[in-house]
């Protein structure tokens, strides 16, 4: 497996070998967005992909991630650009948490999300911390109002607690959807073995989501929690799909060929070799607009099965190449 660490710019010496230019590819992958994603394209006849939550909500299978979105990464306008894009292609789940920046996230979204919050999927979490008390009531009302929203569609823990404390989290979230300030709730970095003993409290069965890291890069999750979270029609939602920032996947040579066969980005085959089986979310963040645009490509790229055996061999799981 090739594992160079390339971030978008230098991918351009990766398109140069197949006689691109960065440019040029990035204008094909703004075209391919604009036709398949918008619907005038050949692949605009089929239905939109959805994953479908437990309770029978559902979302898109991209949506996203905003961790360090408004916290001066880029120009704000640039990445209000991007977020705005995005919801316009079809990626209208946003990602966001109480602690990224301090909430500046959440405010930085509010000004994005503002007279179109019923096209939104709004996702966001509570850490730890808040667990004890009506910490997590608190936490959700701090959220809702930097968000500017009267609900989330949904509400993550944000990480593991002790196994003890499954029962207070569970009770506090159940209050919190039953006031109307959260349509449902899920948790974030769970194993197996928390998600059987979140499963047998009371109401634990209602979790919504696990979201953990799944690429190309980290396939950790296939050995023991994918089938878990399969077995119980449970979808996954998956940060840093495209490997996070130190161990990006799109400057691989493999991901590479597979694209310029589909006439795409490499981070789009990634993307879509991630949302491949339709139980899973991901939530790739990007702060340019272009860069989105080759991200949604994702959602109309049909892999192969030889796609995915290259895929396997490059990027072997826990399980080997299949």
């Amino acid at each position: 497996m090739n594992k160079h660490l390339l971030n978008r710019r230098q991918f351009s010496v990766r398109c140069a070998a197949f006689g691109l230019s960065f440019p040029t590819l990035s204008a094909m992958l703004v075209a391919q967005a604009t036709a398949q994603v918008l619907g005038t394209g050949p692949a605009s006849k089929s239905a939109a992909p959805t994953v479908k939550l437990p309770d029978g909500t559902t979302v898109p299978p991209l949506g996203q991630g905003c961790w360090h979105l408004g916290q001066g990464r880029h120009p704000l306008d640039v990445e209000e650009e991007a977020l705005r894009t995005g919801i316009s292609l079809g990626m209208t789940l946003i990602d966001t948490s109480g602690n990224y920046g301090n909430g500046r996230s959440e405010q930085f979204i509010s000004h994005v999300i503002a007279g179109q919050r019923d096209r939104i999927f709004l996702v966001s979490k509570v850490e730890r911390n808040h667990v004890s008390g009506d910490g997590i009531a608190r936490a959700c009302a701090a959220s809702l109002a930097r968000l500017g929203s009267e609900h989330l569609d949904l509400y993550l823990l944000h990480s593991p607690v002790r196994s003890a404390q499954f029962s207070g989290v569970v009770a506090a979230f159940e209050q919190l959807r039953a006031a109307g300030k959260i349509r449902a709730w899920g948790v974030s970095n769970f194993n197996v073995g928390q998600m059987q003993d979140l499963f047998r409290v009371p109401d634990g069965h209602r979790c919504a989501t696990n979201q953990v890291p799944y690429s190309l890069h980290n396939r950790r999750i296939e050995r023991d929690l994918m089938p878990w979270c399969t077995q119980h029609n449970l979808p996954v939602m998956a940060y840093s799909p495209l490997g996070g920032d130190y161990n990006l996947v799109i400057g691989d040579r493999t991901l590479a060929q597979v694209g310029t066969i589909h006439g795409c980005s490499a981070a789009a085959v990634a993307l879509a070799w991630v949302i491949r089986g339709g139980g899973v979310i991901a939530i790739p963040e990007s702060g340019s607009a272009a860069h989105v645009r080759e991200n949604a490509v994702a959602l109309s790229i049909a892999l192969t099965p030889r796609d995915l055996q290259t895929l396997d061999a490059a990027f072997p799981g826990p399980l080997g190449a299949t």
